[in-house]
C-alpha cells in the first residue's frame, strides 16, 4: 500500500506468540467460525466462556461453557460474537482493560480472514479506495483494517462514532423523492428514515426477502401512505434465485435455498425520482449496485451501504460507485458495534 502501512500484526502471530492459550467468548456461529479457523492454526484452545447469566453447564464444541471466573492462569480472551447492546459492548470493554483480549476479524460472509496474502492482493486497490475518501474517512479506513487485522480493540474504539453524526452533517435527508430501503428488516431503517425527515417523504420502497420479516415489515408500511414493502430478493438481475430465509438477519442467497423472485433497484426506480438508497444486504452488496448502475447514473441518489459482510467490501465497493458515477462525495464511518460491523459507506 502506498498510502499507509499496516502497523501491527496479526492476531493470529500475536496469540500463537504469546504461547498462551485461547479463551473463546461466546457460542453460535460466530464462536464456530473462531473455533475452526484457531484448529487450523495449531492455537491452543483453553475453553469457553459466557457471560454468567448465559452459562448452565453447556456443552459446545466438546467444550463445558463455563464463566470466566472459573479459568485460572493467564490465557487470552477472544470474542466470538457480535454485539450493539451498550452493557455488553462496556463488559467487553471492561475485559480489554483487565485481561489480554484480541477479537479475532472473522468474515460474515465467506470463509476468507484479512491476512497477510489478503493484504498484498488488493495492495493497489485499497490504495485507491483510499485516495477516494475524506481525510475523516481515510483515519476510519486505516482503523477499520488495522482492526480486522490485529484484533486490538482500541482500534475500533477509536473509529466508533454515532450514526446521528453522519445524517446531521452529510446526508442531510429532506423526504423528497422515492427512498428505496433494501434489506428492510421489520422496518427499523424505515424508522431511522422517517426520524431523521421528521416524518416529511413522497414514497417509500422496501425490499424484504425473508418471508417472516415482510410479513412484520408490511404490517408496519400499513400504517403510511405511499410506503409499500417488496417481498423479493434484489440483484443484479431479474429473474430467480434460490433464497434461504431464517426469520432473523442472517437469511441468504443460495443455490440450496427455494427459488425466488428477483428484482433489481433499476426495475424499481423506472420512472422514479430516486433521492436515497439504503443497501444492506448480507454480503450481496456488489452484486446489489450493478443491478442499480442506470440508477446511480441517472439519479445520483444519497447512499447508505453496508461495507462489512465482506472484507473486501470496503475498498470494492468505494471503486464500484466511483465508477458508476464519480461526482460522489464518500464517507465511511463505523458505529457502536462490535466486532467492525455496522461500518457503512455514506454519499451524496
Amino acid at each position: 500500500m502506498k498510502s499507509f502501512e499496516l502497523t501491527g500484526r496479526h492476531y493470529i502471530d500475536l496469540i500463537k506468540n504469546s504461547e498462551l492459550p485461547a479463551l473463546i467468548y461466546g457460542m453460535g456461529n460466530g464462536a464456530d467460525k473462531v473455533i475452526d479457523l484457531f484448529n487450523e492454526n495449531d492455537i491452543n484452545i483453553l475453553g469457553v466462556t459466557a457471560s454468567d447469566d448465559f452459562v448452565r453447564g453447556q456443552i459446545f464444541r466438546g467444550f463445558i461453557v463455563k464463566k470466566l471466573s472459573d479459568y485460572n492462569g493467564e490465557f487470552i480472551i477472544t470474542p466470538a460474537f457480535g454485539t450493539s447492546i451498550e452493557n455488553v459492548m462496556n463488559h467487553i470493554i471492561d475485559l480489554n482493560k483487565d485481561y489480554r483480549l484480541l477479537y479475532p476479524a472473522v468474515p460474515v460472509c465467506g470463509d476468507k480472514i484479512a491476512g497477510d496474502s489478503f493484504f498484498e492482493k488488493y495492495s493497489d486497490k485499497i490504495d485507491a479506495a483510499y485516495e477516494l475518501l475524506s481525510e475523516k474517512s481515510k483515519i476510519i479506513f486505516i482503523g477499520y483494517l488495522e482492526f480486522i487485522y490485529t484484533g486490538e480493540l482500541r482500534y475500533l474504539l477509536d473509529i466508533t462514532i454515532e450514526k446521528d453524526e453522519i445524517f446531521r452533517s452529510f446526508l442531510n435527508l429532506d423526504g423528497i423523492g422515492t427512498y428505496i430501503d433494501v434489506g428492510a428488516y421489520k422496518g427499523d431503517t424505515v424508522k431511522e428514515y422517517l426520524n431523521y425527515t421528521k416524518g416529511i417523504y413522497d414514497e417509500i420502497i422496501a425490499v424484504e426477502p425473508d418471508k417472516k420479516n415482510y410479513e412484520k415489515l408490511k404490517m408496519y408500511l400499513d400504517n403510511y401512505n405511499n410506503a409499500f414493502a417488496v417481498n423479493k430478493v434484489c440483484s443484479d438481475i431479474i429473474g430467480r434465485t434460490g433464497f434461504i430465509s431464517s426469520g432473523g438477519r442472517q437469511s441468504y442467497i443460495s443455490e440450496k435455498g427455494a427459488p425466488t423472485v428477483t428484482v433489481t433497484i433499476d426495475e424499481l426506480s423506472e420512472g422514479k425520482n430516486i433521492t436515497y438508497i439504503k443497501i444492506d444486504a448480507e454480503g450481496e452488496e456488489q452484486r446489489l449496485i450493478k443491478g442499480a448502475k442506470n440508477t446511480i447514473k441517472r439519479c445520483k441518489p444519497k447512499l447508505n451501504i453496508a461495507l462489512y459482510h465482506k472484507f473486501s467490501d470496503i475498498f470494492e465497493i468505494p471503486l464500484q460507485i466511483a465508477e458508476l458515477n464519480p461526482d460522489y462525495r464518500f464517507e465511511i464511518r463505523h458505529h457502536p458495534y462490535f466486532p467492525a460491523w455496522d461500518t457503512n459507506l455514506y454519499c451524496v
